[in-house]
């Protein structure tokens, strides 16, 4: 998008992240809120929800200009209710304008008055003392509560400075702040961030994304990775080192991991030098990986044992969405760990939920990984089927686009496939790990889940045909050899 110049009170377009521009209006940011270093920007707040941003200026347009061209390239019920949203502030603005032409004429009419006042008074032996008494008139004017004097012009800091001026009157600050609860977490770039030292173990795939973001963010954070030379980077973004997970769990106040599977979770934690050895009375210790409900209660069982705090805070997303810092956070087991982490969560996720007692964010995760696996390998499915029977892949790409399932990861998983690229966005193995975990489960609960056995097989094809370490659309790859 092209810089713009804007004002406080003009109507834009604003592009957050992965998602299509949205209409809003650039308004002041609370006090306290800081401008982020070295981003020229402006703060908006979009219509139709509740959320507020920062916005970097070459991701906005003004509103005017450019609404025919929105309107077409954006569907959606949520987008159209923005839309009317912004229609109704204007038809208001347009009626307040209105009334705003006959109070600035009332004032003008009332400043002649005391004009010709002043005038006869300073012609009086007693202009002096008279004029006393109307700067005494003046002040008591000034006075009045703000908020009954309507503006006389339609100047958008004209109106702020009169907001200000109610709220010094009232005494009381009457603007809502940026950023909402940790159910929240879209308009991460306003975050206040903890005080609290953080610690992160395992910069894979989506561990790198979410270091990245609260760092960002200004979180100090100490980072450990089983191979050191990952941690390069982030020492250089300001991370500190930790030599081992012990050391990192005993140097901080709440340590993350975020690993590759159950083995991976409990080698972390019971391993030598692990994070149970670094563990202390009021310890927090967050486990983000995707791992089975029955790994995820071992691990807080021996947290708790040594007087930790234990959360399960797996996330639903893929690198490219972790990198972008908009990762659906579900969340379990202490509570209060769960709001020391607020700001955390809103650095690296658009969305946080908490689901109660430990175990129910393992189980959260692996349905929602199995629907998404079982979904991925019929589609790649669909599109072999349409190949077999001599149908155009990119028109029967095309026609899902345009249907109800379509979707950003139908699109881009879609494209991948066709262009044969399979750089890793979320790892095959991974996705048919959690498939495999998904299906146990559904024996534990004595719950069939043939859908799910089915789409298993054809990422161990897949495994088998050397694509562990692709993205998961390679499982394409497993309906043509």
């Amino acid at each position: 998008m092209a810089t713009v110049h804007l004002r406080i009170g003009d109507l834009v377009w604003g592009k957050l992240g992965r998602y299509p521009p949205w209409p809003g209006k650039v308004v002041s940011p609370p006090k306290d809120l800081k401008k982020p270093r070295g981003k020229k920007c402006h703060f908006v707040k979009f219509f139709g929800t509740e959320d507020h941003a920062w916005i970097k200026v070459e991701q906005l347009k003004p509103y005017h200009p450019h609404k025919e061209e929105m309107i077409k390239i954006n569907k959606g019920k949520r987008f159209q209710q923005a839309v009317d949203a912004v229609e109704d502030f204007l038809k208001k603005k347009e009626k307040q304008g209105g009334k705003e032409q006959n109070t600035a004429r009332g004032l003008e009419n009332t400043a002649r008055g005391l004009e010709n006042t002043a005038r006869g008074l300073e012609k009086s032996t007693s202009s002096t003392t008279s004029l006393e008494n109307t700067t005494s008139s003046t002040t008591s004017l000034e006075n009045t509560e703000v908020s009954s004097i309507v503006p006389v012009r339609d100047d958008p800091h004209f109106h702020h400075f009169l907001l200000s001026q109610t709220e010094k009157v009232r005494g009381k600050d009457t603007r809502s702040t940026s950023i909402q609860a940790a159910d929240s977490t879209a308009i991460n770039g306003s975050i206040t961030p903890t005080d609290k030292r953080i610690g992160f173990l395992g910069l894979g795939l989506m561990g790198s994304g979410i270091v990245s973001n609260l760092l960002k963010m200004g979180h100090v954070v100490t980072v450990w990775n089983r191979t050191v030379e990952k941690c390069d980077l982030f020492i250089q973004e300001g991370a500190r080192l930790g030599r081992t997970p012990a050391e990192v769990v005993s140097m901080c106040d709440i340590t993350f991991s975020c690993v590759s599977d159950p083995k991976a979770a409990r080698d972390l934690v019971l391993g030598p030098s692990g994070v149970l050895q670094g563990i202390r009375p009021g310890k927090c210790y967050v486990e983000m990986s995707t791992v089975d409900p029955e790994t995820i209660t071992e691990l807080s069982q021996v947290i708790s044992s040594r007087g930790g705090r234990f959360l399960e805070a797996p996330v639903a997303g893929s690198q490219q969405v972790s990198n972008e810092g908009m990762l659906v956070i579900l969340a379990a087991g202490d509570r209060t760990v769960y709001e020391d982490c607020s700001s955390c969560f809103q650095a690296m996720g658009k969305t946080s939920f908490f689901l109660g007692e430990v175990g129910n964010a393992a189980r959260m995760m692996l349905i929602l990984n199995m629907v998404q696996g079982s979904f991925m390998a019929t589609i790649a499915e669909g599109l072999t089927l349409a190949q077999a029977t001599g149908q155009s892949q990119h028109t029967f790409l095309d026609i899902l686009s345009q249907g109800q399932m379509a979707s950003t990861f139908v699109d881009q998983k879609c494209q991948n496939i066709l262009q044969g690229n399979f750089k890793p966005d979320y790892y095959l193995k991974h996705i048919q790990k959690d498939l495999r975990l998904a299906i146990s489960m559904g024996d534990t609960a004595n719950h069939p889940t043939p859908m799910a056995a089915a789409a298993n097989e054809v990422y161990k094809r897949a495994k088998a045909l050397d694509q562990s370490d692709n993205d998961m659309s390679a499982v394409y790859r497993a309906y043509i050899h």
